[in-house]
């Protein structure tokens, strides 16, 4: 069941798939595609390079550009010279670029033409701080003072790729989504990561050479990164990066496309189930859709399976866990709404917060985590390290329970968890329940301060139609399914709920907006 052939030092695998595959295209974007000869080529000329040009092995190099086929070249290069490849979101806004190029201490910067005068910028506030990042750019006509990623591929360079970094050696850095605070730098390994794609991704979903991905998930998150990126290509496989998700262009491509495999988070199945409307959907050779970076809703799987005609696994998993830990298969028995089976090789353990102690069979505790996925660390935190990793168990602060057939079902997060007059309630299942409710298309639920009981829980509510939010009706569909102590004590209408790139909710940003009440208060 194990895939342990899949578990090798990245330039292993690609001098590998390099004689297997020859020119097979391996990435393709909008603009341009690498076969998978040309892949170790480019990967390797980039190493050496970035070795060429003064990074050490251990130095970080901050990976800042939208998704592009040199997006993935970059995340394979990084480990070929030694170095730690830091993978930051382009959408992010400045002010947390800057804080996560100065937290990670870049010794080099691999940009885009979009991104690079942003780059720039930041660069030109620290130059009396330390020395300054090399700044390489993909763009056709980098600015002086930059240099060019096509150019570096032309030439050999001085130097050639290391290629000696260890299997757990740190290799890819990812900034946390933040919904709680300051991102800490997750560390992982070639090994953890290439665990996940030799338990998950290649056994369970059947990722082969014979897959044609079409991915409309941003890069830069470790699910994109382990499945679309490092899985793709160590099992051979081609794949179509979008650059975006629009459910428009991933209809139309489905329509007319050779793929078989589409991955991405619960809100991108919900604007693709909207935009598909009654159906049926033409989806061509495509055979499987997975989820993972948020709850799924069952009533929301069930619908896309039944207009697509495709099934849609879900899976749990974090950025600490090199993502996936459970995971549905495509055979045998499902409970929906329930994020699946524990990978091989992974133990999971649910933990009573308060005792420490495992919790009774059936009952709620905090989901624990042991295995070869597990992170290295945080990178420059060693407290919230040793916090987070309790003789090698990671903690991953969601709630879960477990039946009697080992499925997982994700219920909440500790920290989300509101307490009012004493009593528990999880956002989550407030939003399964809004979400069911008539005219309602996106909800969110955080708890406010009240003076006699605590917190109290409020809900945002995306309307189908804006202005037309119904709150009679949110508040009888949550009492006839809720306990009414759960039952939300304000509705807010907003145009949209603010998600991280995998998905979850970024709740600090809602609940800014209830001190003083937010403009749309009804209820």
């Amino acid at each position: 069941m194990l895939r342990l052939e899949l578990i090798q030092p990245v330039p292993h695998l690609l001098a590998e798939q390099a004689e297997r595959f020859g020119d097979k295209v391996a990435f393709r974007d909008d603009r341009r595609s690498v076969g998978y000869a040309d892949l170790e080529r480019r990967t390797a000329r980039l190493a050496g390079h970035l070795r060429s040009l003064g990074v050490a092995r251990g130095d970080r190099v901050l990976i800042y550009m939208d998704d592009r086929v040199e997006t993935a070249e970059s995340y394979l290069a990084t480990p070929r010279c030694g170095a730690v490849g830091v993978c930051v979101n382009p959408g992010a806004a400045l002010p947390e670029i800057g804080y996560m190029l100065d937290n990670s201490g870049a010794r080099a910067v691999i940009t885009d033409g979009e991104h690079v005068e942003a780059v720039r910028a930041l660069l030109a506030q620290r130059t009396a701080t330390g020395a300054i990042p090399i700044l390489v750019v993909t763009d056709d006509t980098p600015p002086a003072g930059t240099v060019s990623y096509e150019r570096l591929m032309c030439s050999a360079p001085a130097l050639p790729a290391s290629d000696d970094l260890g299997l757990d050696d740190v290799a890819w850095m990812l900034y946390t989504s933040g919904t709680t605070g300051r991102p800490k730098g997750v560390l992982l390994t070639q090994r953890g990561c290439l665990w996940v794609v030799a338990a998950c991704w290649a056994p369970i979903v059947g990722l082969s050479a014979d897959d044609r991905v079409l991915c409309p998930l941003p890069l830069f998150h470790s699910y994109a990164l382990v499945l679309c990126v490092l899985g793709v290509f160590a099992v051979g496989a081609s794949e179509r990066i979008l650059g975006g998700f629009s459910p428009t262009r991933v209809l139309e491509e489905l329509d007319d496309g050779p793929y078989t495999v589409l991955p991405g988070v619960p809100t991108m199945f919900q604007y693709l189930l909207n935009a598909a409307g009654d159906g049926p959907v033409r989806t061509g050779r495509l055979r499987l859709c997975v989820s993972a970076g948020a709850i799924m809703p069952g009533p929301l799987n069930e619908a896309f399976e039944q207009v697509f005609g495709v099934r849609l696994l879900e899976g749990y998993g974090i950025t600490e866990t090199s993502t996936m830990v459970t995971m549905n298969w495509p055979t045998g028995g499902r409970v929906m709404g329930s994020c699946g089976l524990p990978l091989p090789g992974v133990a999971v353990r649910l933990v009573d917060p308060m005792t420490g102690d495992d919790v009774e069979a059936g009952g709620e505790g905090e989901l624990w985590v042991k295995g070869p996925l597990v992170m290295a660390g945080y990178h420059g935190r060693p407290e919230a390290t040793a916090e987070a990793l309790r003789h090698g168990w990671y903690r991953t602060g969601d709630l879960a329970r477990c039946d009697a057939n080992g499925f997982i079902t994700i219920s909440g997060r500790i920290k989300e968890l509101i307490i009012r007059g004493g009593e528990n309630i999880y956002p989550a299942e407030i939003e399964l329940v809004l979400l069911d409710a008539p005219g309602v298309a996106d909800a969110a639920v955080v708890g406010r301060l009240h003076p006699e009981l605590g917190e109290v829980p409020v809900a945002f509510v995306v309307p189908e139609r804006p202005g037309a939010l119904d709150v009679s009706a949110a508040v009888a569909e949550c009492r006839r399914r809720l306990s009414s102590f759960k039952v939300p004590e304000r509705f807010v209408e907003v145009d949209h709920i603010p998600r991280t790139g995998s998905g979850k909710i970024q709740r600090h940003r809602l609940a800014e907006g209830l001190q003083p009440p937010a403009g749309g208060e009804q209820g």
